[in-house]
């Protein structure tokens, strides 16, 4: 799409033409977007009503709020469904729906570093950028670990630079899916050398945007949640589940978001968020998509019930089977061999499967 805004009002038919344009062109995108993990087979049109109000989650969803326009009853419930995906207490959790991965891996870091002040964070090569990033912003001190051949971290190099700074608060970032190579570090691992370094003040966030809503789905999974030790974790929702925009949830120890205090006022109610103001929409998302619905176009492979389990099981089970994922794709009228995408894809079971995984763009 070319045309931009000129010095003067375009007329109805004008702006019009312009909306076909961009419909046509994102309907064509979307066809086309192998590589990048965001669930197309979702249908929210019945929540379309709700973009006639202006309606805003600002504060704590688990405070009353001065502005009463919000879905924060929604955002409750979704905490609460996300916090047993996660393996904590619903009422042990504290949370709030973010706009994506890259803010949820922002409010961990903030929290760890109002828990200490002082402290170095720990992170591998193989980490989204967005944690360097957010790392900066906070004007933390931070190492940079080398990673191993399969995208976990080198514990080895952690355990030694955590070595050479043992006077100050650890903070590990942690990576529960990494974007190459979907890597899960070993959580308990990293608790381990923390007490063999005799580590006292200590944090770990888990980076969980991309296997987050894969893992709590699948028969035995890598230790990811707080039973394993985390303090923090993001996860991404408009990947696994899909939404029409990007989404996420941060989760956190109610015990430690207290003793952190990363909160303030904002207009009657405690705001916890790390920006001003918050999703509304999201929540409403989260809760429909638990729910039976109509899916479009690609239907689930495998689904096995309703809920996060049918929608997210489903899409692991074209990821197991790439032929089936390859019938689906020609089903829809969608080529599975494309240039610079997915090449050599069998039509059944015994071919060749080769996928180069484009998805620079895992978080908002």
């Amino acid at each position: 799409m070319t045309a931009t805004l000129g010095p003067t009002a375009l007329s109805e038919p004008e702006i019009q033409a312009r909306l076909d344009e961009l419909m046509d062109e994102v309907k064509s995108a979307s066809q086309m977007q192998v590589g990048y993990p965001t669930n197309q087979t979702y249908e929210y049109k019945g929540l379309s009503s709700f973009l006639d109000y202006s309606i805003n989650n600002v504060g704590d969803p688990f405070h009353e709020s001065n502005y009463r326009s919000n879905t924060h009853a929604f955002e409750r419930e979704v905490i609460a469904h996300f916090a047993g995906l996660m393996r904590i207490r619903p009422e042990d959790a504290w949370g709030y729906v973010t706009s994506g991965g890259t803010e949820g891996n922002m409010y961990g870091p903030y929290l760890a570093r109002e828990l200490f002040p002082n402290a170095m964070f720990y992170f591998s090569e193989e980490t989204h950028y967005s944690v360097l990033k957010n790392v900066r912003v906070l004007n933390a001190r931070y190492i940079m670990i080398k990673r191993q051949d399969d995208g976990e971290i080198d514990y080895d190099d952690l355990h030694e630079m955590i070595r050479v700074n043992r006077d100050v608060p650890a903070v590990i970032m942690a990576n529960v899916g990494t974007t190459m190579r979907g890597a899960v570090d070993n959580i308990p691992r990293l608790r381990d050398i923390l007490t063999d370094l005799a580590v006292t003040n200590s944090y770990i966030h888990a980076d969980a945007a991309l296997s987050g809503m894969i893992l709590p789905f699948v028969d035995d999974p890598q230790p990811f949640g707080f039973d394993a030790g985390i303090d923090s974790v993001s996860v991404s929702g408009h990947k696994m589940i899909g939404a029409p925009l990007p989404c996420g949830v941060v989760l956190t120890k109610k015990t430690a978001r207290r003793a952190g205090g990363a909160g303030h006022r904002v207009r009657g109610s405690a705001g916890h968020h790390v920006v001003g103001v918050a999703e509304c929409l999201h929540p409403a998302f989260a809760v429909a998509s638990v729910r039976p619905q109509r899916r479009r176009r690609i239907p689930p492979a495998g689904e096995k019930g309703a809920g996060h389990g049918g929608v997210c099981g489903g899409t692991v089970q074209r990821t197991r089977h790439p032929g089936v994922a390859a019938q689906e794709f020609r089903h829809g009228g969608v080529s599975a061999s494309r240039a610079g995408g997915v090449s050599e894809v069998a039509d059944g079971s015994g071919g060749r499967h080769h996928a180069h995984h484009h998805d620079a763009a895992r978080h908002a």
